[in-house]
């Protein structure tokens, strides 16, 4: 069959065979056959010892075998794919956790405790039936039919082992197909089974989802269902519109999903669009009614990045340099916006290159996939002046070279200059170079720095320790401090 093409189901159906033991391949790999969807991962499952194959295999095609022991599986890898082997399992779960207790079972019974139709699909391996499909929910059919369903009552699939919920709208979300009715209904009425699953599970679903191609399909499916505001209600909270005096705001949940949509189109880094899923959720703290001026969010750009460290702790995600670009993102996604409508200034250009530095493209495509307005001519206008913008961030970073800013002159230059120990009057000295690049007094330029340098002395009522500076001082220097 052209889809066992790969040289490893004839070792494993052989191997099988002497061992006395039947092996099928199931679950993803079957899926994406069907879907013509590349796939790497392939699954075993083993009437019979799924470790004790693979190491079998492993020492035939003398490949190291991983075995995860607590598990029951082993893994290697053959030919460039990943080849992961579990003897064929019953399950039954106690209420307080998502942890099974398992036995050995059939393929029959292994196939029954599958998590979705689609999923469960088997091909054998064995030589009388090789390749022969093993289809007992009608998982093809509903491959064909776009749908997502459950092998058993979603009821007992899902209470047993509630990250399923999560993952019938991450496979909504990634294949664009739709949820059974029942199923949707099990979800809304297990939905608070989550809080005996761990944030570190539900936040490998969550980046599948934003990592799918329209990452709205599934958000909006875990607002609808109620999962949503279980494990980042700072997202659902910006659900709704409320009107005062005939004025209404925007329905701020479903903006922040276009932008994401926005974003997925151009972009498929995951935390680009982590910053896009959070970049307003300093509205809600914010929201104020103005008579005669409507609803207004001032700073909820510096509220949001105040929050942003709050979500990732709770969805248990590291709080690294990658919560910091998110945060980063956040709190500076209007600052172009700002540009754009006050006019663009050669000062305002280069304090932007300066806050933003390397993530400056970034932003740019969050601010212009920001932009979700039904008005046609609006949004051609501010994708215009994005242009221009963009011309400009160019033009000054080529003549100013700020994106990476580094003080001409160093700390070191001034200590050494008039004879100083680290202190306060240091970074005075490095704040006032700093402010006259920026503003356009002086070029980014040693000399004219160095020369700021002794002017700002004087007025603070420092003397030099020498007339001169030699040449070979003349440096990049270290940064603003």
């Amino acid at each position: 069959m052209s889809f066992l093409s790969h040289p490893i189901f004839e070792i494993v159906s052989r191997t099988a065979k002497e061992e006395g033991v039947r092996a099928f391949v199931i679950g993803g790999f079957v899926r994406d056959c069907f879907l013509q969807r590349p796939s790497k991962d392939i699954d075993i499952v083993v009437e019979g010892s799924g470790i004790d194959l693979a190491e079998k295999i492993g020492a035939k095609i003398k490949s190291q075998v991983c075995v995860f022991k607590n598990f029951g599986t082993a893994m290697l890898r053959y030919k460039g794919m990943e080849i992961e082997f579990v003897g064929a399992r019953k399950e039954s779960y106690h209420a307080s956790s998502r942890k099974p207790i398992v036995e050995n079972g059939t393929l029959e019974e292994d196939q029954k405790r599958r998590d979705f139709t689609i999923n469960a699909l088997a091909f054998s391996l064995q030589e009388e039936d090789y390749g022969n499909l093993i289809d007992p929910f009608d998982g093809v059919k509903d491959l064909q039919n776009g749908l997502i369903r459950t092998p058993l009552d979603p009821d007992i699939t899902y209470s047993d082992d509630p990250l399923r919920m999560i993952r019938a709208i991450r496979f909504a979300s990634q294949l664009s197909f739709s949820i059974v009715p029942e199923s949707l209904a099990s979800i809304q009425r297990n939905k608070t089974r989550l809080n005996i699953l761990s944030r570190e599970r539900i936040s490998e679903e969550l980046h599948k989802i934003l990592l799918s191609p329209k990452p709205s399909t599934g958000f909006r499916l875990l607002y609808e269902t109620g999962l949503l505001p279980q494990f980042l209600p700072q997202l659902s909270n910006l659900k709704g519109v409320e009107t005062l005096e005939g004025k209404g705001h925007k329905d701020n949940f479903e903006h922040t999903l276009q932008v994401v949509d926005n974003i997925a189109r151009v972009s498929g880094d995951i935390w680009l669009r982590w910053a896009a899923l959070l970049h307003d959720i300093g509205k809600p703290a914010t929201k104020k009614f103005e008579p005669g001026t409507g609803w207004t969010f001032h700073a909820h750009d510096f509220i949001g990045a105040k929050m942003v460290p709050g979500v990732f702790k709770q969805l248990r995600m590291p709080l690294n340099e990658k919560m910091k670009y998110v945060k980063k993102m956040v709190q500076m996604h209007l600052r172009p916006i700002s540009l754009v409508q006050e006019g663009v200034t050669d000062s305002a250009v280069r304090r932007l290159l300066f806050d933003a530095g390397d993530d400056i493209d970034d932003l740019m495509t969050l601010c212009e996939a920001d932009i979700t307005s039904k008005n046609d001519k609006i949004v051609r206008k501010h994708k215009n002046n994005f242009g221009l913008l963009r011309q400009r961030l160019v033009e000054i970073e080529a003549k100013d070279a700020i994106r990476n800013f580094h003080n001409p002159v160093t700390g070191e230059i001034i200590m050494e200059y008039y004879g100083l120990k680290p202190g306060k009057e240091i970074g005075q000295i490095k704040e006032y170079i700093k402010e006259a690049i920026l503003e356009g007094i002086i070029e980014n330029d040693f000399q004219q720095a160095f020369e700021l340098m002794k002017k700002k002395g004087e007025e603070m009522g420092l003397s030099p320790t020498s007339s001169t500076y030699p040449a070979d001082k003349q440096e990049n220097g270290d940064g603003p401090e």
